[in-house]
């Protein structure tokens, strides 16, 4: 049985693929979706073999027209998924090391991370002295404008 999927308009991001998402997602095993442009479906060498991998993991192969030796309906095929993939880890092992790499970096530099803090240091001592005070954490947060959570935090 053959579907023909065709996306209406580009995309220069993963998302806002919606055809090849239903092309994908309509794949059983032993199909093989072919794509006429290889460029066109994918936005990054990452991208590619996350989309190849999504299609091997449905039991499905993928044949791209306008690149033979990305057939993977052949040994060939999949031994360049294979390559593909190593590929694919090796650069994610260094993006991961680099980001952890920075991560370290701006720790020594003193960057604090997460959010920001809801109450300035000033206004987590006036609803400390409050709470001691005997005030409950509902009406400190109603007049702070912030969550009742937001001061029970303060108190652990």
């Amino acid at each position: 049985m053959e579907h023909v999927f065709r996306e209406k308009a580009t995309a220069k991001t993963v998302k806002g693929r919606p055809q090849l998402e239903k092309a994908i997602d309509a794949l059983g095993k032993g199909d093989v979706l072919v794509i006429a442009e290889w460029d066109r479906a994918t936005r990054s060498m990452m991208d590619g073999i996350t989309i190849i991998q999504r299609i091997a993991d449905r039991g499905a192969a993928v044949k791209v027209l306008d690149k033979p030796w990305l057939d993977l309906t052949t040994p060939m095929g999949k031994g360049i998924l294979a390559f593909l993939s190593a590929l694919a880890e090796d650069e994610r092992e260094r993006i991961t090391h680099r980001a952890n790499e920075g991560r370290a970096a701006a720790k020594a530099r003193g960057v604090k991370f997460g959010p920001k803090p809801k109450l300035t240091e000033h206004q987590r001592s006036v609803a400390l002295e409050r709470l001691a005070a005997g005030d409950s954490c509902r009406a400190i947060a109603k007049d702070m404008g912030v969550a009742h959570t937001t001061i029970g935090r303060l108190v652990r």
